[in-house]
């Protein structure tokens, strides 16, 4: 068994993950990102601008963005059939003079371009272990890894996940709540492209999402029960074909699948705080909900923004600093995290109530968005993540 100090040791292989080690790494501290082998991520995300900038500034994607297909217009149609319907909404990034409200790429190119990035990087250290086990102490915390190598770190980053066993460790609690709702994720090809608009249809039981992803092809976000779900995915590709053509209602022509169907249970999880004792909570650790308004990764790549944020203010030279920086983080993510996760839950329960005074207020909403320019250029800022 062997022992190694880092300043910074970030727990957790996804995209939040990967970003906060860079993030770390390009402020100049001795990070280690422990980054455990796992399936490709076949999924996709939509990246409004905030979180593109981020990225760019950390070298990840090119400016403008070197792949990733702009997303220029958001067109929303209620397909709920009840007595009070919203109306067709159409959100253009002319309106708020953008060339893009943002763009969206593919994980695993994103992950690859992310791992290019950490090999350039001297002070970043990746090693495909995962940790065993998370001790927080009140002069640092010890990572113990899968083949026995104990690892000191002063400040620990959680992106492990919604079973994060950093947030165990440093004694945060968590609200979690499971739906009867699933998403099934598929990429498809259309009859007629979706040139830049990205198309949500919205049904009782959630909305039926189209993103654009380059000439005819789309990625397919289908929110719906889960049994109803699990028996689309074992369809046969003309079966499902002809059953996504239906849920569209055929304003793109014939639906080919691509890809193979996938479907996850949806949840949420909020945390008390995002940070304390030396850890730092960062995408699916301090949150998760339903995948509305594209907020999920936008979220998290926040996050990471305010943690880099945490650390370039922080003296490094004082004891105990990485308590320091996990208060500062919490300090700063706590207006969002419960802004954005409450604008996410109220969204989706609207489109699941089927009492009249849900219905008026959310068709009510989207004719306010429609008809009054300074609320939808609002709703821009929040969707794009402003503070």
């Amino acid at each position: 068994m062997s022992s190694k100090a880092f300043e910074v040791v970030v727990v957790g292989g996804g995209l939040a993950g990967r970003t906060a080690a860079i993030a770390s790494a390009r402020a100049g501290l001795a990070t280690l990102h422990l980054a455990p082998p796992a399936p490709t991520d076949r999924r996709t995300s939509a990246l409004m601008q905030p979180s593109v900038k981020l990225l760019q500034e950390l070298g990840i994607v090119g400016e403008p963005p070197d792949f990733g297909e702009p997303l220029r217009q958001i067109r929303i149609i209620d397909a709920t059939a009840r007595l009070l319907r919203a109306p067709e909404t159409l959100f253009d990034c002319a309106e708020a003079g953008l060339d893009a409200f943002g763009w969206n790429f593919a994980n695993a190119a994103l992950a690859g371009h992310a791992e290019v990035v950490a090999a350039t990087l001297p002070s970043l250290v990746t090693r495909a272990k995962a940790a065993a086990a998370v001790v927080v102490g009140e002069a640092g915390s010890k990572l113990t890894l899968a083949d026995g190598d104990v690892i000191e770190a002063a400040l620990v980053v959680g992106a492990d996940g919604k079973k994060s066993m950093s947030r165990a460790a440093a004694g945060i609690g968590v609200r979690e709540h499971a739906f009867d709702q699933a998403a099934l994720v598929v990429d498809i090809e259309l009859g007629r492209p979706l040139m830049g608009q990205s198309v949500e249809f919205h049904y009782p039981q959630g909305p039926f999402t189209l993103v654009p992803a380059g000439g005819r092809r789309a990625n397919l976000v289908w929110i719906d029960r889960g049994e109803i779900l699990d028996a689309a995915r074992l369809l046969d590709r003309e079966a499902l074909a002809r059953r996504l053509a239906e849920k569209s209602q055929h304003l793109f022509g014939p639906i080919d699948p691509v890809s193979p169907a996938f479907v996850f249970p949806l949840s949420t999880l909020a945390v008390a705080t995002a940070g304390g004792k030396g850890v730092a909570l960062v995408g699916e650790a301090a949150h998760a909900f339903p995948p509305i308004g594209a907020q999920g990764l936008n979220l998290g790549l926040r996050d990471v923004a305010d943690l880099a944020a945490a650390l370039a203010v922080v003296d490094r030279s004082r004891e105990n600093w990485a308590f320091s920086v996990s208060r500062d983080y919490a300090r700063r993510r706590a207006g969002d995290l419960l802004r954005t996760g409450a604008m996410v839950d109220t969204l989706f329960r609207s489109l699941l109530g089927d009492m009249l005074p849900a219905q008026a207020l959310r068709a009510g909403g989207l004719w306010a968005l429609k008809l009054v320019p300074p609320l939808r250029r609002h709703a821009f800022g929040v969707g794009m993540g402003g503070r």
